[in-house]
């Protein structure tokens, strides 16, 4: 079964994030989270309530962007591409 056209430009434009992403150090996410739950801190103790509610919302999706750049660093982009890969080697 061939692949769809649209999934393969899909999977360019998701290796070509994946790449860019990459590069940047996992420690980096981890700052940003602490930074903002540091900058939501000072932001409710300068009682701009709804600011420090905004910025500290942002913790948790630098968290999750970490996780998955580490999972993407660990394990590769797309499991298909290295079994197509190993498939290539053997032969």
């Amino acid at each position: 079964m061939e692949p769809r056209e649209g999934r393969q430009t899909e999977d360019k434009f998701t290796r070509s994030i994946e790449n860019r992403t990459s590069r940047v150090p996992s420690t980096t996410y981890l700052g940003l989270a602490i930074g903002s739950m540091a900058l939501s801190a000072v932001f409710k103790l300068t009682r701009r309530n709804e600011l420090a509610l905004f910025v500290g919302q942002w913790a948790a999706p630098f968290l999750i962007m970490g996780i998955y750049n580490k999972m993407v660093k660990q394990h590769g982009s797309d499991a298909s591409d290295r079994y197509q890969g190993d498939i290539q080697q053997a032969a």
